[in-house]
């Protein structure tokens, strides 16, 4: 089975890509969706004046503000109706993921199968709501004490203009999180992923002209360049190398006679990736820190002076919030690690098959051999993730460059991209599975 698989996926071309009609609906829907989002990060809120917008952003582009448009696909920077992006859903979700380590009924509801998980995705959305509305509230008031060069960024600050912009924001987000969705159930990959990552995408090409243009003006010397753009590439072929990496534990099936045939006897393979959450904790971590660190930028102007102190403190760059930032993704690794992969769960899942690691005794013993190959495994991952994440903080702060070379944005793009591909690939392969079983059938029926 293994053999015809590998034939068949090597045997994927244009050819079964034309004929693979439903696929071809799924990427056409998300590409659709994916255009509807782009389109309404260029839609302004009512009320403001954009050129105070740009002005003030354009000073911010290396900041807090800087890494939260990129997140945003340069929403936040046209403060559009999708300027929230689908942050709060990130954020909404993290909460209530950590509510099931710790709130009883939520752990319940994670147990209970497809409705508890119906009912946990319903609390999200509730949440993402909740916080969405927070947000914008806060955005809106600090939107009323932004100040440019020709005037103010509102244009008729007051409670109208809140109300308008708590609505809009809110509004967005959600619609973001249903378009999520459907991508997710009707297209093709993760739509919360390909929203993300197509916002980042978009934002890239500008940001690599403004890294030229830094090289064409003297800013950055042509040897510097170079080695960014060696060093881009190198990172994206470490991601890649690492994504691929996994330990692959040898699993046992001892033989059984039934009738007067003997089956089992066979071996497989239990695949424990070595970055077992993916490309999720640093956007956890992202999003953990940059709504406070952004509200406090936002009004480090109008408040005490310890607030400005604060912003300063915890600006991007600054060793304050590259600690905080690894600390976010090392208790994220870990964290999500254990949400999707439960040992006790896979061990008891192979003691009920009759499957066992050889020199390990089935049950707890197993459970504590799985525990401990997954945190040596997530330990690296960890140390992987922040090394790559941090790394853009550094060559900011160093350099002033503002294309991220590594980091998030390139992960995100890396990840998602692997992960479609791969969705692509399976569809493609079970189309031509479902080929061959009509050609059997018709030729079984002529016989």
């Amino acid at each position: 089975m293994a053999s015809a698989a590998e034939q068949l996926a090597a045997n994927l071309n244009f050819g079964a890509f034309a004929k693979a009609k439903e696929l071809q609906r799924r990427l056409l829907f998300a590409f659709g969706a994916l255009v509807v989002y782009r389109l309404g990060t260029y839609i302004p809120l009512p009320g403001i004046d954009t050129d105070v917008i740009a002005e003030i952003f354009e000073q911010q582009a290396n900041g807090i503000l800087g890494m939260f448009n990129m997140f945003a696909g340069g929403a936040l920077g046209r403060m559009t109706i999708f300027a929230l992006n689908i942050m709060p859903y990130i954020t909404a979700m993290i909460i209530i993921q950590l509510g099931t380590a710790v709130v009883p009924s939520l752990a319940q509801l994670k147990k209970d199968g497809e409705a508890g998980r119906k009912k946990i995705n319903q609390y999200t959305r509730y949440g993402t709501v909740l916080l969405a509305a927070v947000q914008a509230y806060g955005i809106a008031v600090g939107l009323e004490g932004f100040q440019g060069q020709s005037g103010g960024a509102v244009l008729e600050p007051g409670i109208f203009f809140r109300l308008t912009t708590v609505v809009l924001l809110t509004g967005g987000t959600i619609f973001l999180m249903w378009l999520g969705e459907q991508i997710t159930a009707r297209g093709v990959g993760n739509g919360i992923s390909l929203i993300i990552f197509s916002g980042i995408v978009a934002e890239l090409p500008r940001s690599l002209v403004n890294t030229l243009e830094l090289g064409r003006t003297g800013v950055l010397s042509g040897g510097i360049l170079v080695v960014l753009i060696v060093m881009a590439l190198g990172v994206v072929a470490f991601i890649v190398f690492i994504e691929r990496s996994q330990r692959r534990i040898v699993v046992q099936y001892p033989k059984r006679q039934v009738g007067r045939r003997m089956l089992g006897g066979e071996s497989s393979h239990l695949p424990l990736k070595l970055n077992t959450a993916g490309v999720i904790p640093p956007i956890f971590a992202s999003s953990i820190l940059l709504l406070p660190i952004t509200a406090i930028s936002m009004n480090a102007g109008q408040g005490p002076g310890w607030l400005t102190d604060v912003a300063s403190f915890m600006g991007r760059g600054q060793p304050a919030y590259m600690l905080l930032y690894a600390a976010a993704i090392i208790f994220f690794t870990f964290f999500y690690t254990s949400v999707v992969f439960n040992p006790a769960d896979t061990a008891d899942n192979l003691k009920k098959n009759g499957g066992f690691v050889p020199g390990i005794r089935p049950g707890k013993n197993t459970a504590a051999y799985l525990d401990y190959v997954l945190t040596r495994l997530t330990v690296v991952g960890a140390l992987y993730l922040t090394a790559v994440s941090l790394l853009p903080e550094l060559l900011i702060s160093q350099y002033a460059v503002p294309f991220y070379f590594g980091g998030t944005s390139l992960l995100i793009v890396v990840t998602v991209t692997m992960d479609t591909v791969g969705q692509i690939q399976s569809h493609l392969l079970a189309h031509q599975y479902e080929g061959l079983i009509k050609k059997s059938k018709l030729r079984g029926s002529r016989r």
